[in-house]
């Protein structure tokens, strides 16, 4: 007697499925690995954005229409930041890492997925107040091409700048951040002048590898989106690009310490999720 075959997956699962491997494919693009609940969320937001009645439409349209690529990953990318984020993680950096970095002659810092560049312009102002701008080099990255000419425009509406001026404050800020800005027609421009030593550039922390030694990774509310064989990509790929003895600053959710890295670290302000590279034992990373 003839059986009908069980599914083995939903159809919403192939789609899914479907949909990620022709972004990759077609554009290189890899969100393979990020969580799956979170996945299913922002799939959403691109069907309805390109509306499209199932993921397969959207599938479709990607794999016959690049014009529609900026906007699907704008949908699948996450850019929700402010600057001085969680004020306590920069009150740490001022107070108890930024004396360690003083001590070298030139300093390099990765701001990896900058989102629209309020981490990055939270740091270069940090940087400036403690006489470390001149420097310094940073190099902010994201996937999102949208999001990374917004950070280089270094442009945000003026209505969002009181929660900034109060994150700066709690964050020990040490005048006032209208210093740092010029406002004008319903935006505020932020200096050029923090900017000036920022290289800007695509790095996509699932395909990517390093491309710069450097003493302080700042990478905060991006590995939440991952799974763990991802997250533990990136993980590497930080402990990879740091000097000895250089710093790693994750989001208030986030941890290394059940990662397959955990032993390139030691807990350094793990209330502020902050971690110091090895400055003795060489540490073999798995691929």
């Amino acid at each position: 007697m003839n059986t009908m075959p069980v599914p083995t997956q939903s159809v919403d699962q192939i789609e899914m499925d479907l949909f990620l491997e022709a972004l990759h494919r077609r554009y290189h693009y890899d969100f393979r690995s990020y969580s799956r609940a979170s996945l299913v969320r922002r799939a959403e937001v691109v069907r309805e954005r390109l509306g499209c009645e199932t993921l397969s439409q959207v599938q479709s349209r990607l794999l016959h229409d690049p014009a529609v690529l900026p906007e699907v990953i704008d949908a699948m990318t996450v850019q929700v930041s402010e600057f001085f984020r969680d004020p306590a993680y920069y009150r740490a950096l001022r107070h108890d890492v930024l004396p360690h970095l003083r001590t070298f002659s030139s300093l390099k810092v990765w701001v990896a997925g900058c989102a629209n560049g309020e981490e990055l312009y939270s740091m270069a102002i940090l940087f400036r107040e403690e006489g470390l701008l001149d420097r310094t080099i940073f190099y902010a990255t994201e996937i999102n091409r949208r999001a990374l000419a917004k950070a280089a425009a270094g442009i945000y509406e003026i209505d969002r700048l009181p929660g900034f001026s109060a994150n700066y404050q709690k964050a020990g800020g040490r005048a006032s951040l209208s210093d740092h800005y010029t406002a004008a027609y319903g935006h505020a421009a932020f200096d050029r002048s923090l900017r000036n030593r920022v290289v800007f550039s695509e790095h996509d922390l699932a395909t990517d590898e390093v491309f710069s030694e450097v003493h302080l990774v700042s990478c905060r509310n991006v590995l939440i989106y991952f799974d763990d064989k991802l997250q533990n990509r990136a993980l590497r790929l930080f402990s990879d690009s740091l000097v000895r003895g250089g710093f790693l600053g994750l989001g208030a959710h986030e941890t290394l310490r059940f990662s397959d890295h955990s032993a390139a670290f030691s807990a350094f302000n793990e209330r502020e999720r902050i971690w110091r590279r090895s400055a003795h034992q060489e540490v073999q990373h798995a691929t």
